[in-house]
């Protein structure tokens, strides 16, 4: 091989390895979070009007009592009597989430649940609503239509449901009103959190971040956070800093697990998954019963009766099933097309996997849901 025939194929070899390493990266942004860059949880409670008479009854006395204090605010001279048979409105808790570095006159979405026995929400109108963060600060104020996604419906004891009618959202139904004081952007060193802890995967943003930037401004504390010094350079414009520490690629490391729900009869078997040699035999065992009733009907004007007898039948059926070998090393779809071999089920698989595990075999976590 000449010169240029070996630059030609250390060439394409490169690039090869580029472009798998490339198809099997992910970003840096997806798998881990900026420290203190959160949403924080906003409820407040509120009252729904407008329903038409499937608002909350007699029982639910805290409603009669809000709509009693809403009205004397408004200069009406009530009590909760006068209102208790009042079956337009509900009493509801409205939550939301506000997102970080969300500004005072900005949009936010919220929901709204039913908390008495109203029988449906649909075409309630939420009056205003102020809603509190965790410190008893108010953040936001909603109010709207509400869209329920569903309906009930219902006469002479037959009733109709879909979804849930009780709960409601209001799309932009919130206003902010008070913003979240930050300094994000005079900081000096930024924490990355992974959310999956992983030792090699906090290894490998530290490396991608100080080879991209080529100076060591990142450095593992744990297997869940990375410390981040934030260059001179980008002293004073941390947005972005961060955009481009968010914009590289890594190549994760996953950890090799076999999942199994027993409900729902799902198996999920994870890439790295490897199975040492081992010889598998499954065969299932069913069991089927069929009972024949037999009439026996005496002659007319007779004075026999009529007797009916059963006859039961019992049919056991095994499956004959040989020994599979499932070489050491096998990969996730060799497991796959040995295991379909055996034509087992999902749920036979469930015991499989169990078994194999018991056995010592798999080279993996195995989680029951």
């Amino acid at each position: 091989m000449n010169n240029l025939s070996a630059i030609k194929f250390w060439t394409a070899a490169m690039v090869l390895l580029f472009s798998f390493e490339t198809a099997n990266a992910t970003r840096i942004k997806e798998f881990v979070r900026i420290k203190g860059v959160r949403h924080n949880q906003l409820v407040g409670y509120g009252l729904v009007v407008g329903l038409n008479g499937t608002g909350d009854g007699k029982s639910a006395g805290f409603t009669s009592q809000s709509l009693a204090s809403m009205l004397e605010r408004m200069g009406m001279t009530v009590t909760p009597k006068d209102v208790e048979k009042v079956g337009n409105v509900a009493a509801v808790m409205v939550t939301a989430s506000l997102p970080p570095f969300a500004r005072t006159g900005s949009y936010i979405d919220v929901t709204v649940s039913s908390v008495g026995d109203a029988e449906t929400l649909q075409g309630g109108i939420l009056l205003m609503t102020p809603l509190k963060g965790a410190d008893g600060n108010i953040y936001a104020v909603a109010q709207g239509a509400m869209s329920i996604g569903g309906f009930s419906a219902g006469s002479g004891g037959t009733k109709i449901v879909k979804n849930f009618p009780t709960v409601g959202r209001i799309p932009n139904g919130a206003v902010i009103e008070r913003e979240i004081k930050s300094n994000f952007n005079t900081k000096e060193t930024l924490f990355l959190a992974l959310k999956a802890p992983d030792f090699t995967n906090a290894t490998r943003v530290a490396g991608a971040i100080n080879q991209a930037f080529q100076d060591r401004i990142a450095r593992t504390l744990d297997s869940g956070s990375v410390e981040l010094k934030v260059p001179e350079a980008f002293a004073g414009n941390l947005v972005e800093f961060v955009t481009r520490v968010e914009g590289l690629n890594i190549v994760p490391d996953t950890l090799s697990k076999v999942v199994v729900n027993e409900r729902t009869g799902t198996v999920v078997v994870g890439e790295e998954v490897r199975i040492s040699t081992i010889a598998i035999a499954h065969g299932n065992l069913s069991i089927e019963i069929k009972e024949t009733p037999n009439v026996s009907q005496p002659m007319p004007f007779s004075d026999g009766q009529t007797t009916v007898t059963s006859e039961t039948e019992a049919v056991a059926t095994e499956g004959n099933e040989k020994l599979m070998i499932i070489d050491s090393g096998t990969s996730i779809g060799e497991v796959v097309r040995a295991l379909n071999a055996l034509g087992v089920s999902p749920r036979d698989l469930i015991a499989i996997f169990q078994s194999i595990k018991a056995a010592g075999a798999l080279q993996a976590d195995l989680e029951i849901m």
